[in-house]
């Protein structure tokens, strides 16, 4: 069976994270081998690396850099492995995410992370492994800050400004207008309205 990769992505206090365990339940439901993962993260390596793009303060550069280092080791040692076995690969934040946040939230330069993106996911023949399916869970920055508010302690993106987050919507509405994998989910809605345009997505791509 071929391996499916399915991401999610979406501002800080978007709430997609709180749909994977329903995700991979529905996939797994239909007889599918699921792993879950996310960005920065999913091996040792990379969790280390999340640890200190999230905590210590760092230029753009060097924030691009350790993200797509992270990247690297968590394509090689995770990803796609399970896409070889046929799994359903389920992965919270990719590299959408390093292109609203570090190119539209930090203003960085987006033809570098182009190039970054094809020395790290460049595959045979020129192609990029890119997700088959991306959700976009799209929120106001000003909705999403109001859900954070007191939910945790925040880390370095999660206390930025509201405007940075304006900035970080932007460069996820610039990246899914030059991607048909994206689907838009109003996160705005109820969970269980959420839910049902989450359905309708895969439905709607014979998934």
């Amino acid at each position: 069976m071929k391996g499916l990769f399915l991401t999610l992505e979406g501002i800080d206090g978007a709430g997609k994270s709180s749909h994977i365990d329903a995700l991979e339940a529905l996939f797994k439901a239909r007889g599918r081998q699921v792993t879950r993962t996310r960005e920065p993260g999913g091996t040792p390596i990379a969790e280390t690396l999340r640890t200190m793009v999230l905590a210590q303060p760092m230029d753009a550069l060097t924030e691009s850099l350790l993200v797509f280092a992270a990247r690297r080791d968590h394509l090689v040692q995770v990803i796609e492995p399970a896409l070889a076995r046929g799994d359903v690969v389920l992965c919270d934040r990719f590299t959408d995410a390093t292109f609203a946040y570090q190119g539209g939230g930090r203003g960085f330069d987006t033809a570098l992370l182009s190039t970054l993106e094809q020395w790290v996911q460049g595959q045979a023949g020129g192609a990029l492994l890119q997700p088959d399916i991306t959700l976009w869970f799209d929120l106001p920055p000003e909705l999403a800050a109001e859900r954070l508010a007191g939910a945790r302690l925040p880390d370095k993106f999660e206390s930025q400004p509201v405007e940075f987050f304006r900035r970080v919507a932007a460069g996820y509405a610039q990246r899914a207008a030059t991607a048909p994998r994206f689907v838009r989910i109003d996160a705005s809605q109820s969970r269980d309205q959420v839910w049902q345009q989450i359905e309708a997505a895969l439905a709607g791509r014979g998934l």
